[in-house]
């Protein structure tokens, strides 16, 4: 089961990913979370097969876990953007926002709000 918790690690293994190699430290910093927390959650996102973490080493993402990455990017670079543009709120609440309510919406009310966009375009 993805968490929003696990969904935030996968996010943030991605973001770091396009910077370069990722390691635990630099998603405990990110994060701001402790090594162990991190660790934990690596090894949860390992068993689902949407990444690899070498002990002592790098975490990649699988091509599932690359997939399932660009989807929870894209759900908050949309509502982040639907914040903005439609709604009208600053860009520092948009982000903050959309980080929560990325996880909290339905499929059915993204859907919704997509097709609000679109009719407005």
């Amino acid at each position: 089961m993805m968490t929003q918790s696990l969904e935030d690690y996968l996010e943030m293994v991605s973001f770091l990913a396009d910077e370069g190699e990722v390691r635990v430290t630099d998603i405990a910093s990110r994060l701001d979370v402790s090594k162990p927390s991190v660790l934990t959650a690596l090894k949860t996102l390992e068993e689902q097969d949407l990444l690899e973490h070498r002990r002592y080493g790098t975490v990649s993402l699988t091509r599932k876990g690359i997939l399932k990455a660009a989807e929870i990017r894209e759900r908050h670079s949309f509502l982040t953007a639907f914040l903005r543009n439609i709604v009208g709120v600053g860009p520092e609440t948009a982000e903050k926002d959309a980080c929560k309510m990325e996880h909290l919406l339905s499929e059915e009310t993204l859907k919704k709000m997509r097709a609000l966009v679109k009719d407005l375009t």
